[in-house]
This record gives structure tokens, C-alpha cells and sequence, in this order.
């Protein structure tokens, strides 16, 4: 889905290399006046151009918009190849960039309920009562 004419203006600061983690890290300004912001993916494009890297490797974060609109202010991360990325970025930006597939599990009160019915009974009975509740009973 392509926005036309989308008149933004990027500056960066704080821009380190970080040979270690083997990515360019940098503060990003975003000015973008009569609109209410500007979507990652797009910002993640002109990165890409800016610095003559894939949009794949981009990894724009942490974005809040001044209160008034018209500039936004994040973080963004641009790493060396996709294996420094798949190795250093967390799994959660993964997940959210398509990279790892998301990891499906009970919420946390489920797991907790799951956790305290198991401590009431002792022995073999543990396996069936950490078991979900039967239906209709």
C-alpha cells in the first residue's frame, strides 16, 4: 500500500558504529509537519536509500511524537547482514518484522491458574490437574 507524496524530513544524531553488535545505531529526528506521523515501514525505506542498505535491515523502534504533532522523535538500528541481525536483535522486533514466527502460549493467569491447581495435589494426580478444566463439569 504506497503513500503518495509523503513530505517528510529525516535527521539523524547521535550515530554510532557499533562493531561489536555488528550494526549502525542512531537517534532519528522526523519531522513531518500536517501529518500525525509516519508509518516504520516507510521510514525504514528511506533509511535504506540513505544509507545504501536493503529495507530489510532496517530496524526503526521507540518512536513518540511531540505533543502537537509534527515531529517524531526513535531509535533506529541498521544492520551489517541478516545473520548480525537474526543473532543480536531481540525476538519480539523479529516476530513484528516477519523474521521468526510468533511463539503461541497460555496468557500468564492461565499458566498461573495451571501452576497453583497442580500445588493443591501431590504425586501422578500433578499431570492431570495442571491439565485446562474440563467443559461442562
Amino acid at each position: 500500500m504506497r503513500r503518495p507524496n509523503i513530505v517528510m524530513t529525516i535527521r539523524t544524531r547521535k550515530f554510532v558504529t557499533n562493531r561489536l553488535l555488528q550494526r549502525r545505531q542512531m537517534v532519528v529526528d522526523v519531522l513531518h509537519p500536517g501529518k500525525a506521523n509516519v508509518s516504520k515501514d516507510d521510514l525504514s525505506e528511506k533509511l535504506a536509500s540513505a544509507y545504501k542498505t536493503t529495507k530489510k535491515l532496517v530496524v526503526p523502534f521507540g518512536f513518540r511524537t511531540q505533543f502537537g504533532g509534527g515531529k517524531s522523535t526513535g531509535f533506529v538500528l541498521i544492520y551489517d547482514d541478516d545473520a548480525a541481525q537474526l543473532k543480536f536483535e531481540p525476538k519480539h522486533r523479529l516476530v513484528r518484522k516477519g523474521l521468526q514466527p510468533k511463539v503461541d502460549k497460555l496468557s500468564r493467569q492461565m499458566r498461573k491458574q495451571r501452576k497453583n491447581r497442580s500445588k493443591k495435589v501431590r504425586g501422578t494426580k500433578k499431570a492431570k490437574a495442571s491439565e485446562p478444566p474440563k467443559k461442562g463439569k
